[in-house]
């Protein structure tokens, strides 16, 4: 007999900690099995960029996530949700974002 779990945003955070715009982009770099210089190079920004948005020292903007999300072929809504909770977190404000 096989028990099947399911992962929904708040079990994945409960165990991983917040998702965030940076993990999030370094968990599908790390997947993709690319460096830092080639998913720069393919998202059109600067390793530098790349380094400080992984590392959650600069948050992309809305436009910015927007771009992003377009290169990887990924939903708009989902990365731009998680940069816009991203800087709300920043300024210590307790919202949550939903982008429809």
């Amino acid at each position: 007999m096989t028990t099947k779990i399911h992962y929904g945003t708040n079990e994945l955070e409960l165990e991983f900690g917040v998702l965030t715009f940076g993990n999030a982009l370094s968990s599908y770099r790390i997947g993709e099995e690319m460096t830092q210089k080639e998913f720069a190079k393919l998202l059109g920004i600067s390793a530098q960029s790349l380094c400080d948005i992984e590392k959650e020292r600069r948050i992309p903007s809305a436009n910015r996530a927007a771009m992003i999300a377009s290169k990887l072929g990924e939903p708009n809504e989902f990365w731009i949700q998680l940069a816009l909770q991203d800087s709300l977190r920043k300024a210590n404000l307790n919202y949550t974002v939903s982008v429809a």
